[in-house]
């Protein structure tokens, strides 16, 4: 069967196929999981030094989703933000039985990975997606590091929070963090975690990276699909966990060559297809979704943590004022 076809009847076959190829990037930056449960929403700001050789810095906002089921879940916003955007445009191509470049509409995340802690231990599990033929498959590692905090007497009022300051290292860096125990989450963004009290900013020594919370509100029926995820059915599946070592290895694969899964795939006849609605072929489509891939991959290397190698780890350790207590 021919990959487009104009009739009605076979419209929504078809455009499930080039959705999972038009939206396959969107979909390997957005984030899933199956079951819906209630969670607090903390919205944290991230300031960040994207490049080593430049002080251009760049900012997004990123989600700490705590629910009831013992666990968070932290991501990138920016899709999840545009649910409402992308449902009207969607619907209005299945009505329509025309394509529409979303491209132009869509703004695109800062941040790929998602970062899964599990409660009480906050065993961390780290996932990227991957593209596995026409659609978007998992890949991660665990670990479990324990940072050595120093929780120290300063206090300071962030916002409407009343915090107090702790330090710690973690990933070749220094960090600062200022945490409330007025709510009662030993979490925060990324991987960190452990203070007695939710983290409310957080930064490293070199102000390459910063997070700070911005406001929470509680989600009923939460999940962590976008739109987009639920109409492609772009979960990923399990997790393929594997050590960090050889996740890194497989990620950096993928980074080079995004399509190569689905290359051979792609022949000669579906690549030459013309698209309804939009200008150019689906060859054209994919030369620019490739070109979106090395742009994101490119836009940042100075990444929070190096390679694969080895985390300090520790106990909590109080000092001033807290320790005599």
């Amino acid at each position: 069967m021919p990959l487009l076809q104009t009739n009605r009847e076979t419209f929504t076959f078809n455009m499930k196929k080039l959705f999972s190829i038009f939206l396959i990037a969107t979909a390997v930056f957005a984030n899933a999981q199956d079951a819906k449960e209630t969670a607090n929403r903390f919205f944290y700001e991230l300031n960040f030094k994207p490049k080593k050789d430049s002080i251009k810095t760049d900012k997004v906002i990123t989600i700490l989703d705590i629910t009831d089921k013992n666990r968070s879940v932290y991501q990138d916003y920016t899709i999840i933000a545009q649910d409402s955007i992308m449902k009207l445009e969607i619907e209005a191509m299945q009505k329509s039985g025309q394509m529409k470049d979303l491209s132009k509409l869509i703004k695109m995340p800062k941040l790929s990975a998602r970062v899964y802690k599990t409660y009480p231990t906050m065993k961390i599990q780290f996932v990227e997606k991957i593209t596995s033929g026409f659609t978007p498959a998992n890949i991660g590692y665990v670990e479990e590091p324990k940072f050595a905090w120093k929780i120290l007497s300063d206090k300071q009022k962030i916002g409407e929070y009343n915090t107090q300051k702790a330090t710690t290292e973690f990933g070749g860096r220094k960090w600062t963090a200022w945490f409330s125990s007025d709510i009662p989450f030993q979490d925060g963004p990324y991987k960190f975690s452990g203070l007695p009290g939710l983290i409310v900013k957080i930064e490293d020594e070199a102000k390459d990276y910063s997070w700070v919370l911005q406001g929470n509100k509680k989600i009923q029926d939460y999940t962590e699909y976008s739109y987009i995820e639920n109409m492609m059915q772009a979960k990923g599946g399990k997790v393929n966990e594997m050590p960090r070592d050889k996740f890194e290895k497989k990620f950096n694969e993928f980074k080079k060559d995004p399509f190569a899964t689905m290359r051979p795939m792609l022949t000669k006849e579906i690549m030459s297809q013309s698209i309804p609605g939009m200008d150019g072929t689906v060859g054209d489509m994919i030369k620019k979704q490739e070109k979106q891939y090395k742009d994101f991959f490119k836009a940042v290397d100075n990444e929070i943590e190096p390679a694969y190698g080895a985390l300090t780890v520790g106990e909590v350790e109080r000092t001033g004022t807290e320790k005599a207590k």
